[in-house]
């Protein structure tokens, strides 16, 4: 089975790492979504913020979240990016370089990797779902299904929390749909959030509230593009469209900096469309489902709880159909490889599967009955591929 290759700064063109029996593991502590905004609010002079990724303070930070963009597919449609694609070179007056998403590549994990600064084993949203230990029960990290207290799940402060405390004029700028949501009070709180629907006024309002203060930090964030991925696939018009829209909105944000000011565009996963004949449909797999109590994750990034005692025989029968398609593991494994960061609290370890499944070839693991709108998604994401893995972060200073 020939694996995918694509281009990566970081070697993972190199067939021999891009197979089943090593995963390339993210880049937490130096270039890794976790790392940007504590080396931001280092930059701010907020009290213990530390990174092992440099960026050049400023005393204004703008960071424009676009969900979906991830680096290997902006470099591959420069023609609808051209302002984007010109942050990636530094003769125009930008900077850009991929940052490591973490494991999984997928919204919820990657938001509260952002937000509080830490890896997936620390902040505990380690997956699209995951099991609550002790409740036979999966839930949605994305929906908040069925209902956990948040900050019993999260406890952990978020850096926008300690910039705001320290002086710093902190706010988000984003869809009032999220003003609420359990996933935004654990990753993306702290300072004050503003609501607002068009793209265009989050620009705006964001520039504004930019020039608010001689220190600030604004956040603010874009899901269509995620979404027509996810819906028509990246090799769409839709898609293709949408990256037009975040390229325009990215511009009219640039041009209204004030001064003092950086801003960083940045995603929280790459995407990749898997063809039908390329999914494999757990509810109809006896042999992937034989001693499986829940399934969790998503198509290419699977969380797998064996019934007792059936673990070993999981990762066996996973191993066996898999092996070639999938980086499989043993919970143990996957967090002795540093899959979701150096350290795994203990609160969190319970919600990593048994056997943990993340694709290295162009393949989903879906549950055509249990997960009948995920299984029809187009576009999937989840796995440490660099398509999936890489984001982009560029960098326009004022």
């Amino acid at each position: 089975m020939a694996h995918p290759v694509r281009s990566s700064p970081y070697g993972w063109e190199d067939p021999e790492i891009l197979d089943h029996r090593s995963a390339p593991v993210p880049r937490y502590g130096s270039a890794s979504l976790a790392d940007l905004l504590p080396a931001l609010a280092a930059g701010l002079e907020v009290p213990g913020a530390a990174s092992g990724l440099e960026l050049a303070p400023a005393d204004r930070v703008c960071v424009f979240l676009v969900d979906g963009l991830g680096w290997e597919l902006l470099r591959a449609h420069p023609d609808e990016a051209p302002f984007l694609t010109s942050l990636l070179h530094t003769s125009t007056g930008g900077t850009g370089t991929p940052l490591t998403a973490g494991f999984p590549s997928t919204t919820a994990t990657s938001l509260a990797s952002v937000g509080t600064g830490l890896p997936p084993g620390q902040h505990g949203l380690a997956g699209y779902k995951v099991a609550v230990p002790g409740t036979g029960q999966l839930m949605n990290q994305l929906r908040w299904e069925p209902w956990t207290d948040p900050h019993a799940w999260q406890p952990h402060p978020t850096v926008f929390a300690r910039a705001h405390a320290a002086g710093v004029e902190t706010c988000q700028v984003s869809s009032p749909l999220f003003a609420t949501t359990p996933l935004t009070k654990v990753a993306l709180s702290g300072g004050t959030f503003f609501g607002l629907m068009p793209g265009d006024e989050r620009m705006d309002l964001a520039a504004e509230r930019l020039a608010a203060a001689d220190r600030t930090l604004v956040y603010t964030y874009y899901s269509d593009l995620d979404a027509a991925g996810h819906r028509y696939g990246v090799d769409s018009d839709a898609w293709r469209g949408q990256l037009m829209t975040v390229d325009r909105l990215a511009r009219r944000l640039a041009e209204q900096l004030p001064p003092r000011a950086a801003l960083y565009v940045t995603a929280d996963h790459g995407m990749i469309d898997i063809a039908p004949e390329d999914r494999i449909d757990f509810d109809e797999d006896w042999e992937l489902s034989a001693g499986v109590a829940l399934l969790g994750g998503e198509g290419r990034a699977r969380h797998v709880y064996a019934v007792p005692g059936a673990a070993g025989d999981v990762h066996a029968v996973w191993s066996e159909v898999l092996g070639d398609r999938m980086w499989v593991a043993t919970r143990d494994e996957a967090i002795d490889a540093g899959w979701f960061g150096p350290v795994v609290d203990e609160r969190v370890r319970g919600r990593i599967g048994d056997v943990v499944a993340a694709a290295c070839d162009d393949v989903a693991v879906v549950a055509s009955r249990a997960e009948p709108g995920e299984s029809s998604m187009v576009g999937l994401h989840g796995s440490m591929t660099p398509v999936e893995q890489l984001v982009p972060l560029l960098e326009l200073r004022t």
